[in-house]
């Protein structure tokens, strides 16, 4: 377990256009925002020796003391599910997640998460920067999206890995089957992503977003769908998911995103997807440890491969 430790440090420059909770995660880009702001709210963070909140702005000569207390025990509890390990030593392992398994315990998936497969394999080593419901998870995929995670067994794997993250230094390629047959061969997306203004549960293109930026390729054309292959610059919530609902190619299987797109195709073809067909394919990093590039594939799963079948012989069929 890791111990608590205590850091201060002096505001150099005024930002009175800052939250102190946003200025914070820039600081220390291994705790989430939502770490930071519960670390103000139980009082670990102070600004001259008092409370102060999320939304306080940063002046210049304030002495700001944040404390990461210990980690509590894991609430999340080991459990003994296979896991599909592509690669493992000392600092990190990384694994090939299914789809229907969710990355971490929350709302709706308390347990038969990947933390509790990792909790059970690694016998709780798993470094504790994520807090006790995400232990050794530096990045995250979602429930339905199948592919390739690393994931940090101590502290130093779990900043060095998240620093290449925020410097957006590694690789990461995603194959998506789209409804429709795209327009352009190659294309990038920048379009900003906020949380949806009345959905909460789901993300939108917003002017006021985060700069969001996807590239990608067609793989395959498959008359009525396309399969991309699809890099990600930027690590948005669902960003791969709205980007291409914004450019009029939602994800195949996505109800949240896609689902008018979905039906027709599933009206034309009479194949009704189990999920969106999204799929992490390649991940290449610097081992933190060793510095070597290092690049991992997943293969692509059976259910993706047998929507991909359906849609050539639907291709086939309307020539």
């Amino acid at each position: 377990m890791n111990p608590a430790r205590t850091e201060t440090f002096t505001i150099e420059q005024s930002l009175p256009g800052e939250r102190l909770d946003k200025f914070l995660v820039t600081r220390y880009p291994a705790v989430s925002r939502g770490a930071v702001q519960r670390l103000i709210d139980e009082g670990h963070i102070r600004v001259n020796g008092a409370p102060v909140k999320p939304t306080h702005s940063p002046r210049a000569g304030e002495v700001v003391t944040v404390h990461f207390p210990e980690p509590k025990p894991a609430i999340a509890q080991p459990q003994a599910i296979a896991l599909d390990v592509l690669y493992e030593d000392d600092a990190l392992l990384v694994v090939n997640k299914p789809a229907g398994m969710a990355t971490h315990p929350g709302a709706g998936h308390e347990d038969h998460t990947l933390v509790n497969a990792l909790l059970h394999h690694c016998a709780g080593r798993l470094s504790g920067i994520g807090g006790v419901a995400r232990p050794g998870i530096v990045h995250r995929l979602d429930l339905d999206t199948s592919g390739v995670l690393v994931v940090a067994k101590d502290d130093i794997a779990h900043l060095a890995l998240q620093k290449q993250f925020a410097a957006r230094s590694l690789d990461k390629i995603y194959l998506a089957l789209v409804c429709g047959n795209s327009v352009n061969d190659t294309g990038t997306i920048r379009a900003p992503i906020a949380r949806h203004q009345t959905q909460r549960k789901k993300m939108a293109v917003r002017d006021e977003g985060r700069d969001s930026l996807t590239t990608f390729r067609v793989a395959e054309r498959l008359g009525l769908a396309t399969l991309m292959e699809v890099r990600i610059h930027t690590g948005r919530t669902h960003q791969i998911r709205v980007h291409f609902q914004h450019i009029g190619y939602p994800v195949f299987g996505d109800a949240a995103y896609g689902a008018k797109s979905t039906a027709k195709l599933t009206e034309l073809t009479g194949y009704t997807p189990p999920r969106q067909l999204l799929h992490a394919h390649r991940l290449t990093f610097r081992h933190p440890g060793r510095a070597e590039e290092m690049t991992f594939e997943a293969p692509v799963p059976k259910d993706f491969e047998e929507a991909l079948r359906v849609l050539r012989r639907a291709a086939k069929s309307r020539r």
